[in-house]
């Protein structure tokens, strides 16, 4: 737990930064860190944001015919302009998250692809306002305190990484063909390191870094931590969809974000204006916060709590019982590993 704390407060730290904070040996976090990849806890990845490009962003519900559901969010996974995909209500709704690079890309999927599929009976589809919560590794707050303020401040904690902004910047960010091999390079590995991202763009480490820096900084990408949550004993996830007044929404989706359960919020268009991610431990505690918690804040009016009964993908990684799914590895990452073992 400590470990995966740490890589929430800086995922991109040497794991000698990491072993002086935790006061363990290099080695040690370094092995430790392998063998949660392996078992599929953990995973470092780059996560574009398409806002940055000026492109919205959109939550979808689909309700599909029965026998038809697992084949089709199965699909959906594999797209990658799809990165949240999960089961929910008795086996035959989807919902999935869209991250389109081009407004074409996002109109394929929303106006002609899903319409078209005969198993899908129904779509709901609502633009993401407002995120009150969510970005690096949804920082989530149910693994605050694992590490003392002190040790936080030894890897460079300055307060949580998101903050409530715009989900469509104003200023686009026009990507260049170097930014996007850095890009699909730190999708692979968020912990590439800056030798490893000048290989993969034909550049040097020095430029590679000042580059990452900008990318970083006006929130093209975000170094994602994903944790599989069932892993930590968290087996009760689900989808809030809340019907609030319009002039509470600020309000209550700040509440949300500052709720340990909470992983995702986020103000929506549609009937729901407000859609959230919970993790508790099992249902009973889910019962417990969405009735005492979520329940007793002003200006709600009405909700839905929407368990989630299979998990596909998250953060655009796939998940397999419970446990994350590393990418195929290339060679060139293969024979590292093997270098850094010895």
């Amino acid at each position: 737990m400590r470990i995966i704390r740490a890589l929430q407060i800086a995922p991109r730290a040497s794991f000698a930064a990491m072993a002086a904070a935790l006061g363990l040996t290099e080695s040690a976090v370094n092995r430790r860190y392998r063998r949660l990849r392996a078992d599929g806890v953990v995973r470092v990845a780059g996560v574009v944001n398409p806002g940055a490009l000026g492109q919205s962003r959109w939550l979808v519900r689909l309700r599909c015919r029965p026998g038809s559901v697992a084949a089709i969010a199965e699909a959906l996974a594999r797209r990658d302009d799809v990165n949240w995909v999960a089961l929910s209500a008795a086996g035959y709704e989807i919902t999935c998250a869209t991250q389109s690079r081009t407004r074409e890309q996002r109109e394929n999927l929303l106006g002609q692809r899903l319409p078209r599929t005969a198993a899908v009976l129904d779509i709901n589809a609502f633009a993401v306002l407002r995120q009150f919560m969510g970005g690096r590794g949804h920082y989530w707050a149910a693994l605050e305190g694992v590490l003392s303020p002190e040790q936080e401040a030894m890897l460079g904690s300055d307060g949580p990484p998101f903050t409530e902004s715009p989900v469509v910047t104003r200023d686009p960010v026009h990507l260049t063909t170097e930014d996007e091999r850095i890009l699909d390079a730190l999708a692979a590995d968020g912990r590439a390191s800056l030798v490893d991202l000048a290989a993969a763009a034909d550049s040097t480490p020095g430029r590679v870094s000042r580059r990452l820096h900008t990318l970083l900084l006006r929130r093209v990408v975000h170094i994602d931590v994903e944790i599989a949550a069932a892993a930590l004993g968290y087996h009760a996830r689900a989808n809030l969809w809340l019907r609030v007044h319009p002039s509470a929404v600020k309000e209550v989706g700040r509440a949300l974000a500052r709720e340990p359960e909470i992983a995702f919020a986020a103000a929506v268009s549609g009937p729901f204006n407000l859609h959230a991610v919970a993790h508790c431990r099992d249902l009973d505690e889910l019962f417990e916060f969405t009735s005492d918690r979520v329940g007793s804040l002003a200006g709600l009016q009405s909700m839905e709590v929407s368990p989630v009964l299979r998990h596909i993908k998250q953060a655009g990684t796939l998940l397999s019982g419970g446990r994350l799914v590393e990418p195929p590895r290339s060679e060139r990452d293969l024979r590292r590993d093997t270098a850094e073992r010895r």
